[in-house]
């Protein structure tokens, strides 16, 4: 799809090929990387252009992401869905420079509102490392609730990673609202 969300900061839009250098910069950090599943480190330049390469306007609801773009700085992260084996997984990252500010918050709010207002979806899962406890504050906020632990490959960091896995309903993202 090819979405654009405004929120009171930020610009959510599809990523574009002048995005390459910032998620290269961005995700060739261990401190990014090895908090994600599914993201190579060292992380290269060529990586960010070939993930690129996928993010077509054609793409399903469910495989769609966002670059998050913060005027005067431009890109700054990544929240996206993807289809997972329960049903649509969320998923997102942060530049370092970034942390702290309030600002996945913010992305992962407004791509969640525009996630249940496009879709049927009931559920939606996610889920982190054991040890990423700013990205499990940030769904416990916004009303995920933990359903267990799993083990997950993590690509940075070679190994299976233990995993807090998370859902988050329609219903109670309604009730929140409110």
């Amino acid at each position: 799809m090819n979405t654009t969300l405004l929120t009171e900061r930020l610009l959510l839009r599809p990523a574009q090929l002048g995005d390459a250098e910032p998620i290269a910069r961005y995700l060739n950090d261990f401190a990014v990387a090895g908090n994600l599943a599914r993201v190579p480190f060292p992380y290269h330049l060529s990586d960010a252009k070939a993930w690129l390469r996928t993010r077509l306007p054609t793409l399903p609801v469910d495989d769609t992401s966002f670059a998050i773009d913060l005027p005067g700085h431009g890109f700054v992260g990544q929240v996206g869905f993807h289809r997972g084996a329960q049903g649509p997984v969320i998923g997102y990252w942060l530049g370092q420079p970034f942390w702290g500010q309030g600002i996945m918050t913010e992305a992962v709010t407004a791509s969640l509102d525009w996630f249940f207002a496009t879709t049927q979806a009931d559920t939606i899962y996610s889920g982190v490392f054991i040890f990423n406890a700013a990205s499990l504050a940030i769904q416990d906020k916004l009303g995920f609730t933990q359903t267990g632990r799993s083990r997950l490959l993590c690509l940075a960091r070679d190994a299976e990673v233990e995993h807090i896995d998370t859902k988050l309903t329609h219903s109670v993202w309604k009730a929140r609202e409110k």
